[in-house]
């Protein structure tokens, strides 16, 4: 039950942490490195550089699993980690004694893999696999990934499993379209809070191309 509420607690402040850079879709936070290579109206193709993520995998469907994951990986950047030290932040970060806290950075991604929901983290650029703290939770996976090329999608309203699904499919249309191949399974990107106002919200749908 104290477990429990504490979690509840860490995802209370830190979505009014999170408000004060993102407030009625206004974004302040570091955006995941990427350089715009074709653009379509809402789609892009972009070369995104690699990049350090920390993840977290939850049995369950979109709704149940997005609250407990963000919930652990809130805790885990604002300072429930093994660094002993503490830096300066342009992003608010909820202070808290023993741990460093770690920028807010965008997007949050989530990809479905099996019946389980796969959430992370983009860590700033700042920091490599040898200087990036390191979570308590041992739920908690750091790994770095290689840069792609990756089609998207981008749409405002509900970031729900039904929007992702759809949107995903009219992306797999758009490459094939296009004379390129998929090389991954769709991801959600989530640019804002879930207060933001549907209309002015930043949802996409990311997927992998082959360069072959």
């Amino acid at each position: 039950m104290q477990e429990r509420a504490m979690s509840g607690i860490v995802l209370l402040l830190s979505s009014l942490l999170l408000a004060g850079c993102s407030v009625l879709g206004k974004r302040s936070a570091e955006e995941a490195a990427y350089t715009v290579l074709k653009s379509d109206g809402i789609y892009e193709i972009r070369r995104y550089e690699s990049m350090i993520l920390a993840e977290i995998t939850v049995d369950g469907d979109y709704r149940s699993t997005s609250g407990k994951a963000f919930s652990k990986l809130a805790s885990y950047i604002f300072g429930d980690n093994k660094s002993s030290s503490t830096i300066d932040m342009t992003t608010p970060v909820l202070q808290k004694q023993g741990g460093e806290e770690i920028s807010m950075t965008a997007p949050v991604i989530q990809k479905k893999r099996g019946e389980k929901w796969v959430t992370a983290f983009v860590m700033p650029r700042e920091y490599t696999m040898e200087t990036i703290p390191r979570p308590f939770d041992q739920d908690i996976v750091l790994r770095e990934v290689s840069g792609a090329m990756v089609a998207t999608i981008r749409y405002s309203g509900l970031h729900s499993e039904k929007n992702i699904s759809r949107y995903a499919e009219k992306l797999n249309k758009w490459i094939i379209q296009n004379g390129y191949k998929p090389a991954s399974g769709p991801r959600a990107a989530t640019f804002d809070p879930p207060w933001t106002l549907p209309f002015l919200r930043r949802n996409e749908v990311h997927i992998d191309l082959n360069e072959n």
